[in-house]
């Protein structure tokens, strides 16, 4: 996945770079699209898909663990 991701920011890039060369507008927007649309979702997907998104909340009980570590690193 991570080589997938890879190759489709660099065509990307590529393609965006090939257009401000050659000052094609398309292949600019296109090379955007793909980052934003293609190379973005996969890149997120890859990062947390093992994750939990319950420990990213703000729930009660994660904002009162933050108290605790607050309280602990205070000198």
């Amino acid at each position: 996945m991570k080589y997938i991701i890879l190759i489709v920011f660099l065509a990307a890039f590529g393609s965006m770079l090939t257009g401000y060369i050659m000052a094609s507008e398309k292949l600019i927007g296109l090379g955007v699209m793909g980052l934003f649309f293609v190379a973005f979702p996969l890149f997120a997907y890859y990062r947390w898909k093992d994750k939990d998104i319950k420990d990213y909340m703000l729930t009660k009980e994660n904002l009162d663990k933050m108290r605790e570590n607050s309280k602990d690193k205070r000198y």
